[in-house]
């Protein structure tokens, strides 16, 4: 079959990382400066003149040691943004969102092929990162810089024996071979497909609820390193299943069967819906923010508008413009959240389709399980 015209392909499959792909990343980290300045008012600034003066709620934070006025500021800006049930509203399709993408963050770090990188196997750093400080520009920055660099790896590294070991000579094609198999590796231990949902119900989502029901600082400060929370529980049960078990540790394609694919964005998918019905009932009500939750929320929605079409970029250019499409038309129904999730399902198959290898999603629990010794991605899965 003949391949497809250029144009028609990914971009990480035939442009280059630098300059073109992180070109836009880039000039997507200005834009996102230059907004977020502009819709910053004297109300921001006040918050912070009330941490340092001692006059807002959570006031034992601001006599913290060196990082006591941020935190009053992030806790205090947060209790600002939840301080009416339209911003509520507004803040419940943020968290939507924002977990259906720890979600999808969380099984890429689980994947074989990104075992090399540091950032994405890494996420709880840079989540982290992104909650306290950094916002929409560490994802530009950082996170779908190191996205692509993987992108380019996945369709390089099926193109031949190029790429992968550290020299020149003959006796280092094992490496190099072992190198682009792991690129193309795109497995998840057994114990993960349990581990990850788990962990980002309980460790997000449980938080995330439980501030927006009781909109309290101290609420607001225990949601804050949810990063941590997820990353705990995902360690932990990990290591709970390897020692319960009575069978052998294997590997599994996610996608290639159902169950495992509703285990995992079954709980983003009716958070996002349930925030997007929540939000077009608010509507529907008096405005009841006050000035000071207008400009932290108008700020919130900014940023997230700029990651959302970051992640938009980042899809784009791994597999082409249908899976972002699918996001945007999913998310006008659903939510943003569940957009993300159904999107990325699509996303999979189109990486797959690009490197050859389709997997069909089956009803039994058991397809597209690969052991040690068994077949393995390289293996066609579909018959």
């Amino acid at each position: 079959m003949p391949s497809a015209p250029a144009w028609l392909r990914a971009p990480a499959q035939h442009l280059p990382l630098l300059p073109h792909l992180a070109v836009p990343p880039g000039l997507l980290a200005v834009a996102t400066a230059a907004a977020l300045f502009a819709h910053s008012d004297v109300n921001l600034a006040m918050l912070w003149s009330q941490c340092r003066a001692y006059l807002s709620k959570p006031i034992g934070l601001s006599g913290l040691p060196l990082f006591g006025t941020p935190l009053c500021y992030l806790v205090s800006f947060f209790w600002e943004a939840l301080d009416s049930l339209r911003s509520r509203a507004v803040m419940a399709v943020v968290l939507a969102y924002m977990g259906a993408l720890l979600t999808v963050c969380t099984l890429e770090a689980a994947r074989r092929c990104h075992r090399r990188s540091v950032v994405i196997a890494r996420p709880t750093w840079w989540w982290l990162l992104f909650n306290l400080a950094g916002g929409a520009l560490v994802w530009q920055l950082v996170v779908v810089p190191a996205f692509l660099h993987r992108a380019r790896r996945w369709y390089v590294a099926d193109k031949g024996p190029a790429v992968g070991g550290g020299g020149d000579g003959g006796g280092d094609e094992p490496a190099r071979e072992e190198a682009r198999h792991d690129d193309r590796d795109r497995r998840i231990e057994d114990a993960d497909v349990v581990a990850i949902p788990v962990a980002v119900a309980l460790g997000y989502y449980l938080p995330s609820i439980c501030m927006l029901a009781h909109t309290e600082p101290d609420f607001v400060g225990a949601w804050l390193p949810f990063p941590v929370y997820v990353t705990l529980i995902r360690f932990a049960l990990r290591w709970a299943i390897r020692e319960l078990r009575r069978s052998e540790p294997a590997l599994v394609h996610l996608e290639s069967s159902r169950w495992r694919l509703v285990a995992l964005h079954a709980v983003p998918v009716v958070c996002s819906a349930l925030a997007h019905a929540f939000v077009a009932y608010a509507a529907t009500q008096r405005d009841d923010r006050k000035e000071m939750t207008r400009s932290t929320v108008t700020f919130i929605e900014v940023d997230l508008q700029f990651i959302a079409l970051t992640v938009l970029y980042w899809v784009f250019v791994e597999v082409g413009w249908r899976a972002p499409l699918a996001m945007v038309a999913a998310s006008v129904v659903l939510g943003p959240g569940s957009g993300l999730c159904l999107g990325w399902i699509y996303r999979e198959r189109l990486v797959l389709e690009a490197l050859g290898r389709l997997v069909a999603p089956g009803p039994d629990a058991d397809e597209g399980t690969v052991g040690d010794g068994e077949s393995d991605e390289q293996t066609p899965l579909l018959r």
